[in-house]
């Protein structure tokens, strides 16, 4: 299983609660229709104005292929420009990993 770590950077024109809204009540819908994803998790820092990042989200498909195949879909490809209207695309990291529970 591999997972699509997204560090996530508001748009300058949007105040946190404003980013975190839009993240929450239209793009995280969006992820639905994204094919082979199989867990989406979001999270928002506890201090927003400390924090590097306005949030995370993490997307876990079953290989490198399948991840692919998702965002090379017209679902994919909506989520992505859809994710441009409230983080600044530049600023923010993403991290391909497999992940090891340790507890």
């Amino acid at each position: 299983m591999v997972k699509m770590v997204a560090l996530l950077v508001r748009e300058d024109s949007l105040s946190h609660e404003e980013f975190a809204t839009y993240w929450e009540e239209e793009h995280a819908p969006l992820v639905d229709d994204l094919p082979n994803v199989q867990r989406y998790v979001t999270s928002l820092p506890t201090d927003p104005e400390e924090s590097a990042y306005d949030g995370l989200a993490e997307l876990y498909f079953e290989d490198m292929a399948a991840l692919g195949a998702a965002f090379d879909s017209a679902a994919g490809e909506a989520l992505l420009e859809d994710a441009a209207e409230f983080s600044d695309q530049e600023a923010g990291d993403v991290l391909y990993m497999e992940e090891t529970e340790q507890l």
